[in-house]
């Protein structure tokens, strides 16, 4: 099998000079996992105003665009060509700040040509992003701080990495208490086996490093994290007949995940909820995931976990939160089948053949 030093020379090689654009790629990656409602404004205004040469070299599978971001600190992990860095540095606005992290030496100098560019297009007097050369599952040695950032976000790299655990791990401990980790990545139908780990362009596509999404949800508890929420899920078609061949059996999808870092304290009880529609852009109602919606004065009734979730993030004062006397047992388990992501797609009926930026 392939070493952790291995595989990540190999997709530096892969994306930083092998990679023109993201239609380079054999998959249908690129395109973008279908949110449940179309993107609020903010954010296709924040990507519309992206460089076009930055968009151009964009590699990811998502659209990793929490709401409620102003303000915020935000660690893009794997910021390639810095487009979603940009987008965010417009949706925290001046007091907020974004930094971008990737292995890449070629993406890392070419995304910083546009530093100056769109702090005048948004008007900022001073710049507020910063790229980072260093490793995502070494985020504390490439001098990201502890309990620093209220969002992590990733689009489509952990599957490059072979070391997964670590990569939360790291994420965990650099996000502030209440703060969450927002991602989409692609995920394989079952565990990749290891003859396919051998192969270097499975590896530069994700399909080797894609990890089954029922491990997510042991591995993200493992760490720490609160249970994973599945926001939006898309088939990933795979263009090459070769590729297809050394797949198999194996299906792919993107899918975009929120976890939370909660606090260290006993487990809460359930409670009823409700939101006060003080989220901007979503005065009627806030679609926390693919399951769960909450309607401006209307009282919910949710889980120990997700009433922690709401009590310590950022989104506390957007809730009203009645709190149960009993102690609230359900398991995650129970409701494992809203957490995966092909039967998500299968359900929308979303599957992309072509590449999301260009339209060919």
């Amino acid at each position: 099998m392939a070493t952790g030093d291995d595989v990540r020379d190999n997709v530096k090689k892969y994306y930083g000079s092998r990679l023109e654009s993201s239609c380079d790629l054999q998959t249908s990656a690129t395109s973008c996992s279908l949110p449940c409602r179309p993107p609020p404004r903010s954010v296709t205004d924040a990507l519309s105003l992206v460089h076009p040469e930055v968009t151009k070299r964009f590699f990811g599978c998502g659209l990793p665009f929490p709401s409620k971001l102003d303000g915020c600190r935000v660690l893009d992990l794997g910021s390639g060509s810095g487009r979603d860095c940009y987008a965010f540095s417009k949706l925290v606005g001046p007091t907020g700040h974004v930094t971008g992290i990737d292995m890449t030496d070629e993406l890392i100098t070419a995304s910083r040509q546009y530093i100056e560019y769109h702090q005048r297009k948004f008007g900022y007097e001073e710049p507020n992003v910063t790229f980072v050369k260093g490793y995502m599952e070494k985020l504390i040695e490439a001098g990201i701080p502890r309990d620093s950032m209220d969002v992590v976000i990733s689009n489509c790299v952990i599957c490059l990495c072979p070391d997964k655990k670590n990569v939360l791990q790291q994420a965990y401990d650099v996000l502030k208490e209440g703060g969450e980790l927002y991602f989409s990545d692609m995920y394989a139908s079952c565990v990749i086996p290891d003859h396919m780990k051998q192969d270097p362009v499975l590896w530069g596509e994700g399909m080797s490093g894609s990890l089954f999404w029922k491990d997510l949800i042991s591995l993200a508890q493992e760490v720490g994290f609160s249970s994973p929420h599945l926001v939006s899920a898309t088939h990933i078609e795979v263009h090459s007949s070769e590729l297809k061949a050394k797949a198999g059996d194996i299906r792919y999808a993107s899918g975009t995940y929120r976890l939370f870092k909660l606090p260290k304290r006993p487990a809460m009880s359930g409670a009823n909820v409700t939101y006060k529609g003080t989220v901007a852009e979503f005065p009627d109602q806030l679609d926390f995931d693919s399951s769960n919606s909450f309607k401006k004065d209307v009282a919910v009734e949710v889980n120990g976990e997700m009433a922690a979730i709401l009590q310590s993030s950022r989104f506390s004062s957007d809730f009203k939160i009645q709190m149960f006397e009993k102690h609230d047992s359900s398991s995650v388990s129970a409701q494992c089948c809203h957490l995966d992501p092909f039967l998500l797609a299968d359900k929308r009926g979303s599957s992309v053949k072509q590449c999301s930026k260009t339209g060919k």
